[in-house]
């Protein structure tokens, strides 16, 4: 059971020491510390990191000539440092020790999951034979948000003498994580000074340049047994450190505790934070009692988000649960930020919020509804830039941006990288609007879920009638068909940005993004029907809704076109007449072929000419709606859609895509097993590995994929048990997987705490906890269950 919740590294190795690093991350919500080694400061094996959370910075660099703006999620002043050497009795000082010493002998490091801590151990024995054990535990504090804390424990076999341990802050940090941000503005603080305010205690204070947020760091420093030890502060322009040598002997141990806080001007209720950091490391408790406060609100999230998965599926998922439950933590409630596609772990994408948030929030739902609710708040604050944008396109409503951070505009860059060719290309992703649905889609399903008619009902229904808004600016008639359709956009597989040869990027009539426009448009409809008239009036006349515009939505919501060729749904207009790819031969070639569309422009090609996807694009359509939904859908825009239609879809682009987003194995998987395919579990496998074992070569080390982690959470949650939240009932129509009969899940639907599930390979437990609520309507497939608080009953699957 305890390898169940723990994640370890047995041995040093340097060339896997960033993957490490991510996995072995720690972090609160409110702020993210990579696992790094803190013996070092940072070299090319190392990458410390701190970041927290909504803090960005905005920098411009020359690329390829051109001026381009760049706004990241800054790296902030390194907390980690804690050196130590040996001090023989007889023998003047040894070297700075760490795992790249070669007096190293032993090295292993583990994630303690249940309890939220690192701890890192090593054994060096140094050219006298003198042996020397060091364990470091570190934390994050989960219950107070602005805290974390080291301990280092040494001991000595069969000498005598000190250790001498140079703790630091370092500010001399820059945002260098990504080799291909190589050469770009990396320098993101200005402004650093140091102080000591007491003989344990000093502090780091600096500024971002741009958006000029002061960052405060504090830290004390304490040592057990602390009799005849004394502090020795040294400062300088960007580090402060702090020294103290403590005896040692054979078989005896020396305790070194390093307490710090984190504060930014960005907090509510302080003076300063330099003078909120000060007083919080001043004032905080000792290391055993903050790891026991630690301890007990860890326990508090697992109660709360109940998983149980049995053998090393069950292990990787909680470990994805781990990091989630870090970036997006109840102290994200708190905040205005949004979902960061690489956690708080990393800066690939600079920090970005994506829509991966369509991945994430389903999950939340049903666990931390208030952490929901905050991240759809940033959506909300960031509306008038969305409104702004669609304004500036000649567009009404509101545009979302593919990539948002600080104030809601438009941060995709306008050119990308290839690694393989060396060359700097134009960036069309930006022309992803379907972001707009995904915000939708999670309004909608966040009301479903939490019952939360107060938000849906008024910042909620803002949103959504402006992206309905726009969706319906964005259809133009085609008298040919008899049918609107939207042109110029880029769906979710991004490989394909335009036609071959075309002059203008942008595909039309995209699958995904018609038929979740239509799907906009029609809950959007709903909506405006269940406000309560007097609300409804004032939402129209804030927004200058004419009353003819919603009659106008219900006609374009039911016939926008969808493109079909050969009796499977087009990708977009046109998909069925690009070329074939050469799959196979282009495999034997290169392998590993994730990346198609780079390999193909390195040898001046271009994956527009083909019929080939980087991830689900079409099929994620069976991942946002169930079978019964999605036919429901096509029938309402005119389409026919049966099941082996759909299962002809399926077939169809699984062997046209090439899976270069962690997110598409997990679409994939989720459709799969709707399907009742085989090689679901594949799929599964894939999606639960693809950070552990780094699946698209090398990105793990530059944070986790965080939609990926939630979803496949959410693939076992609602994905296996068939689980739905609407209509005021709980509906299951579960398909476990032969490789994953056997599971449970606890979730909190609307005001019922801790509802828990239970699934059998024919059977189904649901436990609803004792309370004053109403009882909770089950539908499973075709039946319906009422079963009240403080019950429980065991469902036997009718067949399907």
């Amino acid at each position: 059971m305890a390898r169940l919740w723990s994640w370890s590294y047995e041995g040093y190795d340097p060339a896997g020491e960033r993957l490490r690093e991510t996995l072995c991350a720690l972090g609160n919500g409110y702020f993210v510390t990579r696992g790094a080694a803190c013996e070092v400061l940072g070299d090319p094996v190392h990458y410390p990191g701190t970041y927290v959370a909504g803090c960005y910075d905005r920098l411009t660099s020359t690329v390829a000539g051109r001026s381009v703006d760049n706004e990241d999620m800054v790296n902030m002043p390194n907390w980690l440092p804690l050196r130590y050497r040996i001090c023989p009795a007889d023998a003047a000082p040894g070297p700075w020790l760490s795992p790249d010493h070669p007096h190293l002998t032993a090295h292993r490091q583990a994630l303690d999951l249940r309890g939220g801590t690192l701890t890192r151990s090593s054994a060096y024995i140094d050219e006298a034979g003198r042996r020397l054990g060091v364990e470091e535990r570190r934390l994050v504090h989960m219950g107070e948000p602005h805290l974390a804390a080291q301990r280092l424990t040494f001991t000595a076999d069969g000498w005598a003498g000190a250790v001498e341990v140079e703790a630091a802050i370092d500010g001399g940090v820059r945002n260098a994580g990504v080799a291909r941000y190589q050469g770009l503005a990396d320098q993101h603080l200005r402004g650093w000074e140091a102080g000591s305010e007491r003989p344990d205690t000093m502090w780091l204070t600096s500024r971002t340049i741009d958006s000029d947020i002061l960052v405060a760091l504090a830290a004390r420093l304490r040592a057990t047994p602390a009799r005849g030890v004394a502090h020795q502060t040294r400062l300088t322009v960007l580090r402060t450190f702090q020294t103290m040598v403590l005896p040692i002997g054979p078989g005896s141990t020396a305790v070194v505790d390093k307490t710090v806080a984190l504060y930014t001007s960005r907090d509510p209720a302080i003076e300063s934070p330099r003078r909120a950091a000060v007083d919080c490391v001043v004032q905080a408790p000792h290391f055993r009692q903050l790891l026991a406060s630690h301890r007990r609100a860890w326990a508090d999230l697992w109660r709360q988000a109940k998983l149980e998965v049995p053998g090393e599926a069950g292990q990787i998922l909680r470990l994805h649960l781990f990091h989630v439950l870090q970036t997006l933590s109840p102290h994200t409630a708190e905040l205005d930020v949004g979902v960061p596609a690489r956690g708080l772990h990393g800066e690939s994408y600079r920090g970005h919020v994506f829509w991966d948030e369509l991945f994430v929030l389903p999950f939340l739902n049903l666990h931390l509804p208030q952490v929901s609710r905050a991240l759809l708040e940033y959506r909300y604050r960031r509306l008038p830039a969305a409104v702004h944008a669609a304004r500036e396109a000649g567009r009404t409503g509101a545009m979302y941006p593919w990539q948002s951070a600080g104030d809601g505009r438009e941060e995709t860059q306008q050119l990308h990288l290839n690694p393989r060719s060396g060359r700097w290309l134009p960036d069309y992703s930006r022309l992803q609007h379907h972001v707009g649905s995904a915000i939708a889609y999670n309004i909608w399903q966040y009301g479903q879920a939490s019952g939360d008619s107060d938000f849906v009902q008024t910042k909620g229904a803002e949103m959504l009638l402006q992206i309905a808004r726009f969706w319906a600016s964005a259809t133009a008639w085609d008298t040919g068909l008899g049918r609107y359709r939207i042109r110029g956009v880029v769906g979710p597989d991004e490989y394909h940005d335009g036609y071959p040869g075309a002059a203008q990027p942008g595909v039309d009539d995209n699958a995904y993004t018609n038929v979740t426009a239509a799907w906009v448009l029609m809950r959007a409809l709903e909506l405006c029907d269940t406000l309560p008239e007097a609300h409804r009036r004032q939402l129209f006349e804030r927004m200058q809704l004419t009353p003819d515009e919603p009659e106008r939505w219900e006609d374009i919501a039911h016939r926008l076109h969808v493109p079909h060729h050969r009796g499977v749904i087009s990708q977009f207009a046109g998909y069925g007449d690009l070329a074939e790819l050469d799959w196979e031969g282009y495999r034997r070639r290169y392998g590993d072929i994730r990346r198609l569309d780079r390999i193909l422009e390195a040898e001046g090609d271009t994956v527009n000419r083909y019929q080939a996807s980087k991830q689900a694009d079409v099929l994620m359509l069976g991942y946002l709606f169930s079978p019964s939904e999605l036919a429901a859908v096509f029938a309402g825009l005119g389409y026919p859609l049966d099941e082996d239609t759909w299962h002809a879809t399926v077939d169809y682009y699984l062997s046209r895509t090439s899976h270069g987003s962690t997110l598409s194995a997990l679409a994939h998987a989720w459709v799969l097993a709707r399907v009742q395919r085989p090689d679901a579990w594949a799929y599964c496998e894939e999606a639960l590995a693809g950070d552990v074992a780094d699946v698209q070569g090398g990105t793990t080390a530059e944070g986790i994929h965080l939609g990926a982690m939630a979803g496949s959470l959410d693939l076992v949650q609602r994905g296996l048990t068939g689980l739905e939240t609407r209509e005021e009932a709980l509906w299951l129509d579960p398909a476990p997987l032969p490789q994953l009969s056997k599971f449970a899940v606890r979730i909190r639907y609307r005001w019922h705490w801790d509802v828990d599930l239970r699934i059998r390979a024919e059977q189904v437990g649901i436990a609803v906890p004792e309370s004053d609520l109403p009882p909770v309507r089950v539908r499973l497939r075709d039946r319906s269950f009422v079963i009240a608080p403080g019950t429980a009953r065991r469902l036997d699957l009718p067949d399907p």
